[in-house]
C-alpha cells in the first residue's frame, strides 16, 4: 500500500519516482527542505521505502544510493521510440525557427534601445563626466603614492579568498570519493552516466581550480617584489 501523499514517506517516494535518478539522503534532504523534513526523518523514510520494496537501493561502502523502482515505468516498444524521435525532431526544428525568429525580435529591440534621446544623452553625459573626475582623482593618488587599499583590508580580503578555495578544493575531493564509490564497480560507460546525471566538472565550464590557486601565488611574488 502506497503511503499517503503528505507523510513523510509519501513526500520521499513521490521526489525519488520524480527525479529517477541515483540520489543519497544527503540530496533528498537538501531538496525537500520546503517541506520543513530534517534529514533524519528523510533518512527513516528512505530506509522504510526501501525495506518495503517501494524503491530501490544499493550500498557502496557506507554510502546508500536510493533509486525508483524501475519496473514502475512504462518502458515503450520500438514503434513508439520511433515516433517519439519524429515528434523530438519536429520541436527541435520548431526550436531553432522560434530562436531565429527571437533573436530577429531582440536585435530590433537591442537597435530601438540603442538610440537615445536628447535627455538621456545629456544624462549620460553628466554621468560619465563624475566617472571620469573620479578616476582622475584616485590617478593622482596612484602617482601620489597614496595607499588606496589598507594592509588590513587586503589580509581580510585574501582570508575570504582562501577560505573560498579551500572550501572549493575540500568539495571536490568530497565529490570524487563519492564519485568513485558510485562508478568502481558500475558496468555504464562514465562519460555517458556522467552526462545522463547532469553533472560537469570544473573543466567542463572552463574553470581550473590550479589557476584560481596560481593567482594567490602570483599576488604574494608581486606584493613581496613591491
Amino acid at each position: 500500500m502506497a503511503p499517503k501523499s503528505d507523510t513523510s514517506e509519501g513526500i520521499v517516494l513521490k521526489f525519488v519516482n520524480e527525479q529517477n535518478k541515483p540520489l543519497n539522503s544527503q540530496n533528498v534532504a537538501d531538496s525537500l527542505q520546503k517541506f520543513n523534513l530534517k534529514k533524519a526523518a528523510v533518512q527513516k523514510a528512505l530506509d522504510n521505502l526501501a525495506d518495503s520494496g517501494k524503491i530501490s537501493f544499493k550500498e557502496y561502502g557506507k554510502q546508500k544510493i536510493y533509486l525508483a523502482r524501475q519496473d514502475q515505468f512504462d518502458i515503450p516498444n520500438t514503434e513508439e521510440l520511433n515516433q517519439m524521435k519524429e515528434e523530438n525532431t519536429k520541436l527541435q526544428e520548431q526550436l531553432v525557427e522560434q530562436k531565429k525568429a527571437s533573436a530577429g525580435v531582440e536585435g530590433e529591440i537591442k537597435a530601438l534601445q540603442s538610440n537615445l534621446t536628447l535627455e538621456e544623452v545629456q544624462a549620460k553625459q553628466v554621468k560619465l563626466g563624475k566617472e571620469v573626475k573620479q578616476m582622475e582623482e584616485k590617478l593622482i593618488k596612484l602617482r601620489e603614492g597614496v595607499t588606496l587599499v589598507s594592509p588590513e583590508e587586503r589580509q581580510a580580503v585574501e582570508k575570504m579568498y582562501m577560505d573560498t578555495m579551500n572550501q572549493w578544493r575540500r568539495r571536490k575531493r568530497m565529490f570524487k570519493d563519492i564519485w568513485d564509490a558510485i562508478t568502481e564497480n558500475s558496468p555504464k560507460n562514465l562519460k555517458e552516466f556522467k552526462e545522463e546525471l547532469g553533472i560537469e566538472y570544473d573543466e567542463d565550464v572552463g574553470v581550473s581550480l590550479q589557476s584560481f590557486g596560481d593567482l594567490v601565488q602570483h599576488g604574494k611574488k608581486r606584493s613581496r617584489s613591491q
